[in-house]
This record gives structure tokens, C-alpha cells and sequence, in this order.
């Protein structure tokens, strides 16, 4: 992994994480990256810098809105692959393991497939067979995110640098594989009432 790709996976995670206010103290920094390591590259500061446009407050309200409210385009990899299926919780344990290995630990609540989380851990970890997978996974759910996300939103152009720059194309097949594996929850009304007292 190159020099420009690492720098992408880094600005991607901490944009695609919840806003703070740290991030906006973050812009010089990213700034400065753009400059010197992007030669100013125009492409890039349009994909990252509209962020730093708004307010916390207007950056948390878009991130609710477009990653928490909908469930087609929520961070987490293995909710993408898997839904609400009982496998969800082996995959998640399988993939704790893999970066365990790998002489990791989070140090976060969220869950281990949290997709910025998992973009740092591709800048940092040992090249494997394993990472090698989780990267072909990681490229399947960021198309499909992208492909799903309206052109308009600040948070498009992040994912349309990392697949032109760091993650190969995945083939349709690939992409609807992904939703012919996931398991929607079961919404309809039980049987029998509940009686609560």
C-alpha cells in the first residue's frame, strides 16, 4: 500500500467517524496532506474539505441522517453481509480474532466491524491472506454504500476516492451477493399479544 492510499484510508476513517469537534480542528491537518502529499490535487479537496463547510452540529445531524437512519447505508461491514442473522456474531468474533493476530486491540465501543475502524487497521496491518479478504469484502459493502448514497451528499465523494484509489471494483455478482446474503429482521406482529402490567 502506497503512500496517497494510506493517507485516503486515514482521512476516510476520521471523516466517516462521528463527527466531533475534533475533526473540525483537524481541517489544517488535512489541509496540509492535501498539499503535500496530493500536490493539491483538486479531485481530492473536493471529496474531503466540503465537510469542514459545516457547523458540528450540521455535520452530526448529516451523519445521523445518513448513517444511522438508514439501514442501507450504515457503517458496520458484517450488518451489510449478514443483516440480523445469528452468523452476524460469529463473523464478528472471527474478525476480532484476525485483528488480534495481528497484534491489535481496539480501543473504541464500537463494534470490531466498524468500517472506519477497519480502513486505520488496513494502514497498519501486516500484509495476509486474511487482509487481503477483508479489503475484497470492505471493496463489495463501499460500492454498494456509494451506489446507494445520494450524489449530493458531502460524504459521496469519500467513498468514491477510496474505491477510484485504494479498493478494486467488485463485479455485480459480488454486489448482489451482498444482498442476497442479508438476513432482514423480523418485523411482523408476533402471534399472540404482550401484556405488560
Amino acid at each position: 500500500m502506497n503512500k496517497k492510499q494510506k493517507a485516503i484510508l486515514v482521512m476516510a476513517s476520521r471523516c466517516l467517524d462521528y463527527p466531533t469537534v475534533e475533526l473540525l480542528n483537524m481541517k489544517p491537518d488535512f489541509q496540509e496532506i492535501i498539499e503535500n502529499v496530493f500536490e493539491g490535487d483538486k479531485e481530492i479537496k473536493e471529496a474531503f474539505l466540503p465537510l469542514f463547510r459545516f457547523t458540528i452540529r450540521e455535520i452530526q445531524e448529516l451523519y445521523v441522517e445518513t448513517f444511522d437512519l438508514k439501514s442501507k447505508i450504515n457503517l458496520y461491514l458484517t450488518a451489510h453481509e449478514l443483516g440480523d442473522s445469528n452468523r452476524r456474531g460469529a463473523a464478528l468474533v472471527k474478525l476480532q480474532k484476525m485483528i488480534n493476530q495481528a497484534g491489535f486491540e481496539r480501543n473504541t465501543d464500537e463494534l470490531v466491524d466498524y468500517i472506519p475502524m477497519l480502513l486505520e487497521f488496513l494502514t497498519v496491518a501486516p500484509k495476509h491472506e486474511e487482509l487481503e479478504r477483508l479489503k475484497r469484502r470492505l471493496s463489495v459493502v463501499l460500492t454498494y454504500i456509494l451506489e446507494n448514497l445520494n450524489k449530493n451528499n458531502p460524504y459521496a465523494g469519500i467513498f468514491k476516492m477510496l474505491m477510484k484509489y485504494v479498493f478494486t471494483t467488485p463485479t455485480a455478482e459480488e454486489v448482489k451477493q451482498l444482498e442476497l446474503g442479508r438476513e432482514e429482521a423480523d418485523l411482523e406482529e408476533l402471534p399472540y399479544p404482550i401484556m405488560y402490567k
